[in-house]
């Protein structure tokens, strides 16, 4: 079977809210990256709950967001907390958008999706987390202060 182009857009969108998804359960757990990606592969990616069908994720860019952001934890870290303003360090930030800003900061380092793609995808991901805050603009300034960073030449 031969995906379209917009099926192909929305399983990177469901990646990345997958991913999220995942990085935020493995700070309130003690499972590995790869026991957790094994679950959301298994058991979330088009699975049904109360009727509704979930959206099939794309498997690597999934997998390439929740190792790396494992992997280059660290130095996302520090790329998100130059983004942020001082007296807000990542450790004080809500834990989805921490888990966001380490997906995103994956993607901006270990990928070659242009930054602006990057950006819109997880504001739109933060929009899908708080509906009704401020926090899709909140990321939107992080976010393009991190690709700044991570990818000055595409700007």
């Amino acid at each position: 079977m031969t995906l379209s182009n917009n099926q192909k857009r929305k399983m990177k969108s469901a990646a990345r809210l997958y991913a999220v998804q995942a990085l935020f359960q493995m700070e309130h757990s003690s499972l590995t990256v790869d026991a957790v990606a094994r679950e959301f592969e298994d058991h979330r990616f088009g699975a049904v709950y109360e009727g509704d069908e979930m959206q099939e994720g794309d498997v690597d860019l999934f997998r390439l967001l929740t190792e790396e952001a494992v992997s280059r934890q660290n130095p996302i870290d520090q790329m998100t907390d130059r983004a942020l303003v001082a007296k807000w360090p990542i450790a004080r930030i809500d834990p989805t958008l921490r888990a966001l800003f380490r997906a995103a900061g994956a993607e901006l380092l270990a990928s070659d999706t242009p930054p602006r793609v990057v950006i819109k995808e997880f504001v739109d991901v933060a929009g899908a987390f708080f509906p009704d805050g401020k926090e899709p603009r909140f990321v939107n300034g992080v976010l393009d202060h991190m690709a700044r960073e991570a990818k000055p030449d595409a700007f």
